[in-house]
């Protein structure tokens, strides 16, 4: 039987000097159907997935600990991407 790969998604680095300062929306239901493309690990309270819907891309921001959830205002999907892409590396927040 074949190994299961591991899930793990990067893990979120503290934010840097200067980083950018991503404005956090509550959700709205927009599409029927959602599609997480990539997410940060599970190990953190907060996380952060990419998705699609629509033909356009947001970042979903969970925090475990407060019960809340966030998203970007949706845009290109490259644009998200790249945001997504910050995030880990505390880029974005």
């Amino acid at each position: 039987m074949p190994e299961i790969p591991d899930f793990h998604g990067p893990h979120v680095e503290p934010p840097m000097p200067g980083h950018v300062k991503l404005t956090w929306d509550e959700p709205t239901p927009r599409a029927s159907c959602i599609r997480v493309l990539s997410h940060t690990c599970e190990c953190r309270e907060t996380t952060y997935e990419l998705c699609a819907a629509a033909g356009l891309g947001f970042v979903r921001r969970t925090d475990r600990v407060k019960r809340t959830v966030h998203e970007t205002t949706w845009m290109s999907a490259t644009a998200a991407g790249l945001i997504f892409t910050q995030i880990p590396h505390g880029e974005a927040r």
